[in-house]
């Protein structure tokens, strides 16, 4: 680059969040997942209010056992098989099929609360109760799609440059597939000997081969260190190879808490970019 940049001006820049519409609840998956069970679901609600509670729900899991499966997302459990422990003894229940005498799902009913919010109108549908344990369970969820919203956010520039998906921009590249598609030596990548190194993209030009990382920390952490770390040292071993070039692209005002890691990253790296860079062009400037 021929205008040595600021780092402090470019970190000030950096974004507290990059949330889209559909990183808070993934509402098709959690519609899915409640239609997946909607009929057990519904034989179960003959059980709310119910006045004899025990017998009846004997005689709904010698009638339909399938309803078992229904248990533990009760419970906002997404597990088969529920361990419990108290002056009892331990217990391992099996809620895949019914491995147990019907008397101790009985007392796993009891025992979790579950008889008590069906009985006693704690609740009026299962179906609307599920669908509200599943929204909450997939908020869990933001971690995973939070880590996928830089990687599609650093696409759409690179797709709104022309850029063409499988035939100039390709996708979660490894070393060795770059090099048996254009036969650039990229040894000298090491990864510091851990597993091969893999690109989040790859952009191929009639001048040069581009291995871009996007990614983006809301909050600080330990991780922070070592992604400037090794990110520091792939641009230094990427300046050995000719034709090829290492681009990263990042944000999030977590790197506040490891500015100087970044920054030292950032005074070895020449294509080192953020949300800010992305949106004055930097893609068809570099490119």
């Amino acid at each position: 680059m021929t205008e040595k940049r600021n780092f402090a001006d470019w970190l000030s820049k950096f974004r507290s969040s990059i949330a889209n519409y559909g990183y808070y609840i993934d509402f098709d998956k959690v519609y899915r997942n409640v239609n997946d069970i909607k009929v057990e679901l519904n034989i179960l609600n003959s059980l709310i209010g119910s006045r004899n509670i025990e017998d009846e729900f004997k005689s709904i899991l010698a009638k339909y056992p399938e309803t078992l499966k229904c248990i533990p997302i009760l419970l906002a459990v997404r597990a088969n098989e529920i361990y419990a422990i108290d002056g009892d003894g331990e217990f391992t229940y099996d809620f895949k099929k019914a491995n147990h005498p019907t008397d101790e799902y009985v007392v796993f009913m009891r025992k979790t609360g579950l008889f008590d919010l069906l009985q006693n109108h704690i609740i009026s549908n299962l179906v609307d109760y599920v669908t509200g344990v599943e929204t909450g369970l997939d908020s869990n969820g933001r971690k995973n799609r939070g880590g996928h919203l830089m990687e599609d956010l650093v696409e759409s520039y690179i797709r709104k440059a022309g850029f063409e998906k499988g035939k100039t921009y390709f996708k979660e590249m490894y070393i060795h597939e770059i090099t048996e598609k254009w036969g650039i030596d990229l040894s000298a990548i090491s990864n510091s000997g851990k597993m091969e190194k893999r690109f989040d993209f790859v952009i191929k030009t009639d001048s040069c081969i581009y291995g871009i990382e996007t990614n983006f920390y809301a909050s600080g952490g330990s991780k922070l260190n070592e992604t400037a770390r090794s990110y520091k040292q792939i641009a230094q071993e990427v300046a050995t190879i000719d034709g090829f070039e290492f681009v990263w692209f990042t944000d999030g005002q977590g790197w506040t808490s490891a500015r100087h890691n970044l920054e030292e990253t950032f005074d070895v790296t020449e294509h080192i970019y953020s949300i800010d860079d992305l949106e004055n062009g930097i893609i068809s400037k570099l490119l």
